[in-house]
């Protein structure tokens, strides 16, 4: 049945040789290596710049839990106090979305 085979294969010059359809073909080699990459011309001003929003909103950040304590404090004087949950939540999501930035943007980039 082999040389039955091989015959028609040697006889049809449109199909393949069987050596040709195993042969491993070159993929894609992975992540292209970027390096280590070089800041542009006045990139200290940026940083310095990111560094003074990334202090402002942690203050903010801050500042926030000091006015749901606030909120709290007060509404819980007139028998209230539990609507303040959520803002509270929303306070501490934004903390934690801070806190965690620059891990976020370290494992993108």
């Amino acid at each position: 049945m082999s040389s039955l085979l091989a015959a028609a294969l040697d006889a049809s010059p449109h199909i393949a040789p069987l050596a040709d359809l195993a042969a491993p073909t070159a993929g894609p080699s992975g992540v292209p290596e970027v390096g280590g990459g070089e800041a542009p011309p006045g990139a200290d001003g940026l940083l310095k710049v990111l560094k003074w929003v990334a202090w402002s909103v942690t203050a903010l950040c801050v500042a926030g839990l000091f006015g749901v304590a606030a909120r709290m404090a007060v509404d819980h004087s007139k028998g209230g106090g539990r609507e303040h949950a959520r803002g509270l939540g929303f306070v501490l999501g934004a903390c934690l979305l801070i806190g965690s930035a620059s891990g976020i943007v370290g494992a993108l980039v």
